[in-house]
């Protein structure tokens, strides 16, 4: 049966019988159980290829690639070289904890997305041995007859054998929202597109409407689905730019630190220093000049901000993703589910003579019918029993079993005041006529009173207003008579269907006819019996936008982000949805997006707010269009269709309740809760982890320039020669000092205003030119300030261990107050702020408290060779760092005053 089973059979153009035939089964009696499992074992389960995993081992060991961890093993060797074992073992235990703490975040990532993906297994009804029975979808095989109904997803590939008014909705693989009519007819023509094969049904496609059964040509990777996924698979990883970034940080910082050790090896051997010695200092240059714990931080900044995103529904595959959302200025969204409710709604009923708004959303019944033109009706009951008995559907638990339009009806009735199901129970159908696809139009017949009370057959019809005006002879006026049809109602029926339809609205025509109950014959012909129809309503339903996706879409705009809608649906419809949300911008086709050249796409794309009738390689054109102007790009989807363009975005975002596996598979985040305000939550998440960010690597930065500073001007003033501190002592700084600080300002609190500032530019530095300029100016004070106490520890107490120990009080003392400048660089640290933060009061005590332990406490004092200091000695030390925190609050009064002459 291989050869029978080749992908590139088109199964589409070969009768029921052939396909049967080389399936080898039966449909009447399906697979037997042990051929089901024999298939099994030889095809392997129904299901999408995972990811290959790569060995713990390996993925561990990935982490050693960062600049900054490469960085931190050489140290370590090159201090077990020069005899410094405790920085050694120092050095190589910090880069273990970054390495351990970067798998272990990650490892939290991906089990987030894959308990996501346990909740989307399915099952299906399959024929076996000629009883249905239900399965998992896993374990399905060529040759199986799945049977389907309104409501089930479509678990594999197949050539459907049976269709009873079969729909299936394929926007997940094609795009479109509309959905298909299927039937078993087949398609005698070769390179038939996925769309018009209309005798096969696909996996991961929702059944929306009727009956059918399926018999399985192709499972799993071998699907329409599988080979986007193996495609995919293919597609290269790029960097975040949050992770380009850092690496330009951490090269700029090797490179400095390197000129330094250079500059204090020649400044010691023109001196007279031995290399040796030198070298060693070199080394304890290098320690303090890099950020030893910039992985560690990163890494638990990313993480903390990758749980809040996850309690906001929005789970992250990929750790640097979450700066990178914070950094996106234009969103892509798909509008289905995402920006509107996926959830069909009746906005308005039309009669002849009077016109009806409809309050609610979705397939909530809270809501209610209002006049809004025309003299109140005593009852619109010949409105609501139509909407409640020709339909097909049924609302459980807030969802609609069956079409989505049907369930809108279904939902006004309800609001009408018909209980439906009882409604039904009390008047069966005694015959119907189908919805078909040919002729536009349902209908139900049941046995009512009449006007008198005598029992009649009565026939409900909907189906399109053209359509039933043109089978009508009589309109209804009001509850109580009905007229002719005149040119004039005609044409009044005709304007208000274009009124509503021009304002994107699906319209629906309702109808009705009454036959003697005596004579009907539920057997006969009942299409012969659709003329001299009476209508009654013109129904307006819309899938309406989302009320928190409104605001979000605002919150967007004040933040500077471009939101852009992408959908199957036609232009006038998405138009009218854009306008609703307040999305701006013209709405194009994505024919007219591709005709465009680069340049047109260029010049244009700022105008563009809705690309309508949008096929996969139109929304990947958006998508490089938008990056080749310098935007940080996030694109939303739920389907196939959408997957590739996911992957080309900087931040690729599917749907997790209705999104199908490919799309999952390319994204970067995951909504839980298929909500566009979550996505704009998480962008002030992801801001706020990039301004936490920027503080942590300031006060790294600020530090780096001040070690750099102080080691040269040592060698140069030949204060302390190339000794100023031991490699010990400034490992203490970093990692007592500077590490605790900077990690809880890693982790701050939101700083005001967040979300009114503008998206940074996708190649702006972590820091910027001028918040450099300041970083060195602080340096070049901190170091002078140390290289003062330490002379002051020389020369007043004759002794350089007491200017070494001054000098580590006075750092960590001048920490707090350069914290103080740089959490807010042009808000004054005297203000409510400044408290706002407990942990980091906590971290400002530590370095406080840590200064008097490395000094009064014997053990520590032999391990950093550290002397006890005088109350007249910790004032000297308290100097330099009130002095930095005023020059720090000018400095802030002339920002402040600077920007305000700019407002």
């Amino acid at each position: 049966m291989t050869e029978k089973l080749s992908v590139d059979t088109t199964w589409y153009a070969l009768d029921i019988d052939e396909v049967a035939t080389r399936l080898d089964v039966d449909p009447a009696q399906g697979l037997s159980a042990a051929e089901a499992q024999k298939r099994l074992q030889e095809y392997g389960p129904n299901e999408l290829a995972a990811a290959k995993t790569e060995p713990t081992w390996l993925r561990f060991l990935k982490h050693y690639r960062d600049y900054m961890q490469i960085v931190l093993v050489v140290a370590a060797g090159v201090s077990l070289i020069i005899h410094e074992y405790k920085t050694a073992v120092g050095l190589f235990l910090l880069t273990l904890f970054n390495a351990w703490l970067g798998y272990h975040q990650e490892g939290k990532a991906e089990a987030a997305a894959a308990s996501l993906g346990r909740m989307m297994k399915s099952t299906a009804k399959v024929r076996r041995g000629g009883e249905i029975v239900e399965l998992d979808a896993e374990q399905i095989v060529p040759g199986d007859i799945v049977v389907v109904d309104a409501g089930d997803r479509v678990p594999a590939d197949g050539r459907i054998i049976l269709a009873a008014t079969l729909q299936i909705e394929e926007g997940a693989l094609t795009g479109e929202s509309v959905a298909v009519e299927k039937d078993v007819a087949t398609i005698y023509s070769a390179d038939v597109a996925i769309g018009d094969r209309l005798d096969m049904a696909f996996m991961n496609t929702n059944v929306t409407r009727g009956h059918g059964e399926i018999l399985v040509t192709t499972t799993g990777m071998g699907s329409e689905v599988g080979h986007i996924a193996d495609l995919l698979s293919e597609q290269k990883v790029e960097k975040t730019p949050l992770t380009k970034q850092v690496d330009r940080l951490t090269i700029f910082i090797i490179i400095a630190a390197l000129f330094a050790f250079v500059a204090i090896v020649i400044m010691g051997l023109v001196q007279g220093e031995s290399f040796t010695v030198l070298f060693g200092i070199g080394v304890a240059l290098a320690v303090g000049s890099i950020p030893d714990a910039l992985p560690a931080v990163v890494t638990t900044i990313l993480s903390v901000g990758s749980v809040n995103m996850a309690k906001k529904n929005a789970i992250m595959k990929v750790l640097p993703a979450v700066e990178t959302l914070g950094s996106t200025s234009a969103i892509n969204s798909d509008k289905t589910g995402t920006l509107t409710l996926n959830q069909m709604t009746v906005r308005e009923v039309t009669t002849v003579q009077h016109h009806y708004s409809v309050t609610g959303e979705g397939y909530s019944f809270e809501g209610q019918v209002q006049l809004t033109d025309g003299v109140a009706e005593r009852d619109l009951d010949y409105v609501m029993f139509s909407c409640a008995l020709c339909n097909d559907s049924d609302i459980r638990d807030g969802q609609v079993i069956g079409d989505p339009t049907e369930g809108a009806l279904y939902v006004l009735a309800e609001k009408g005041g018909v209980d439906v199901r009882e409604f039904r129970r009390t008047y069966p159908r005694v015959a119907s006529v189908p919805f078909d696809s040919d002729y536009k139009f349902m209908a139900t017949f049941h046995r009512m009173p009449g006007d008198d009370g005598s029992p009649v057959i009565r026939a409900y019809v909907k189906g399109a207003p053209d359509v039933l005006l043109s089978r009508s002879s009589t309109v209804r006026m009001s509850a109580e008579r009905s007229d002719l049809f005149t040119d004039e109602t005609r044409a009044k029926v005709l304007a208000e269907n274009e009124r509503i339809a021009g304002q994107g609205r699906r319209v629906l025509a309702l109808a009705q006819r009454e036959f003697d109950a005596a004579t009907f014959d539920p057997s006969g012909d009942m299409m012969r019996l659709m003329t001299d129809l009476q209508l009654t309503a013109l129904i307006g339903e819309v899938d309406p936008p989302r009320a928190e996706a409104v605001a979000a879409i605002a919150e967007a705009k004040r933040a500077g982000i471009r939101v852009r809608m992408i959908t199957g649906d036609h232009a006038v419809t998405a138009a009218a949805i854009a306008d609703e949300l307040g999305i701006e911008g013209r709405a194009v086709t994505g024919a007219e997006f591709a005709a465009m050249s680069d340049a047109e796409a260029d010049a244009s794309v700022d105008t563009i707010g809705v690309i309508a009738r949008v096929a996969p390689e139109h929304k990947v054109r958006l998508v490089e269009v938008l990056k080749r102007k310098g935007n940080i790009v996030a694109m939303t989807g739920d389907g196939v269709n959408d997957a590739p363009a996911i992957a080309a975005a900087d931040i690729g975002i599917a749907m997790g309740i209705t999104g199908t596996d490919v799309a999952k598979g390319a994204a970067k985040m995951i909504l839980a809760d298929d909500n566009f305000a979550t996505i704009i939550a998480a962008v002030a998440e992801g801001r706020l982890v990039y301004d936490n960010l920027q503080k942590f690597i300031r006060i790294q930065v600020a530090n780096l320039y001040m070690f750099i500073l102080a080691f040269i001007g040592s060698s140069a003033f030949a204060i302390a020669g190339t000794a100023l501190l031991s490699p010990a002592q400034v490992l203490w700084i970093h990692l007592a000092v500077v590490a605790p600080i900077g990690a809880v300002m890693g982790l701050d609190l939101a700083t005001p205003g967040i979300m009114d500032r503008k998206p940074r530019p996708f190649n702006q530095p972590i820091i910027v030119r001028s918040m450099m300029l300041r970083l060195l100016g602080a340096g070049i004070y901190m170091a002078a300030a140390t290289l003062i106490i330490v002379q002051i520890g020389k020369t007043t107490y004759g002794s350089l261990e007491v200017g070494q120990t001054m000098a580590i009080v006075g750092l960590s003392l001048m920490n707090i107050f350069l914290a103080l400048n740089l959490r807010y660089p042009e808000e004054s640290a005297f203000g409510a702020s400044t408290f706002s933060n407990p942990k980091l009061l906590w971290a400002f005590a530590w370095a406080v408290v840590g200064s008097i332990l490395i000094t009064q406490t014997k053990a520590l004092q032999e391990l950093f060779a550290t002397v006890p200091l005088t109350a007249t000695q910790w004032g000297i030390c308290l100097v330099p760092g009130v002095v930095l925190l005023l020059l720090g609050e000018l400095l802030k009064l002339v920002l402040r005053a600077r920007r305000r002459r700019a407002a």
